[in-house]
């Protein structure tokens, strides 16, 4: 079996982008399966079924999307290798700029948006330094040069990533990235595996259930502005 791990900001696309590449996937013979990771709710269940793809949401609550992503991926794989799937999806909310669900030896994708400005690319941490392939989506909507200046941003931040421009709702594009995921290496277990990057580490008061505002009731890993 194989794992692609795919994570963006919200509204950048990604479910969409999924589905049709999903669709050429399909259209190779392979059997698809997605776990999506999100924090609250997510409603990408009805648009999964309508396509009549195998689908897991694991919601975090309270808990960091990523951290939560990694310590469920395992479980993850073994609901996909029970499925008998060729190929296990996983979408991770990226709310963190800084987080990345990126492992060594698995596929990783970020999914942006041409919509997000141009200098976005500069604001994302390792889920973009990180990543192997770099989609970009709603190019249509945006004027070419605001694309090539996006573009380059992306190749400054990530010199070795492969840039796929993707229409979300056409499909144009997705064949090239289907292309990518078939072929990424075998995955017999994620046991043992390490992140290309590291989660934030941080345990306060306010990781704990915490709401008073006030350094009295500030404990653990705190990090202070040095104001002049």
């Amino acid at each position: 079996m194989k794992i692609i791990t795919i994570s963006g900001p919200p509204s950048s696309g990604k479910t969409a982008t999924i589905v049709k590449t999903i669709e050429c996937l399909r259209n190779e013979g392979k059997k698809v399966g997605v776990v999506k990771f999100d924090c609250l709710t997510s409603f990408d269940n009805l648009i999964y079924e309508e396509y009549k793809i195998p689908l897991q949401i694991g919601l975090s609550g309270k808990i960091c999307p990523d951290h939560f992503f990694i310590s469920n991926i395992e479980d993850a794989r073994e609901w996909a290798e029970d499925k008998n799937l060729d190929f296990l999806i996983t979408e991770s909310a990226g709310l963190c700029n800084r987080c990345s669900p990126y492992m060594k030896g698995i596929l990783a994708v970020c999914i942006i948006d041409n919509l997000s400005g141009v200098n976005t690319p500069k604001k994302i941490g390792p889920m973009l330094k990180y990543a192997d392939i770099v989609v970009v989506t709603k190019g249509d909507i945006v004027s070419q040069a605001e694309r090539e200046v996006f573009a380059f941003h992306i190749r400054e931040a990530n010199p070795g990533a492969k840039i796929v421009h993707v229409n979300g709702i056409t499909g144009q594009g997705t064949f090239m990235l289907s292309k990518y995921f078939l072929d990424a290496k075998e995955v017999d277990t994620l046991q043992g595996n390490r992140l290309r990057f590291t989660v934030p580490s941080s345990v306060c008061s306010y990781c704990t259930g915490e709401t008073l505002i006030g350094e009295s009731y500030q404990m653990g890993m705190m990090r202070k502005i040095q104001f002049e």
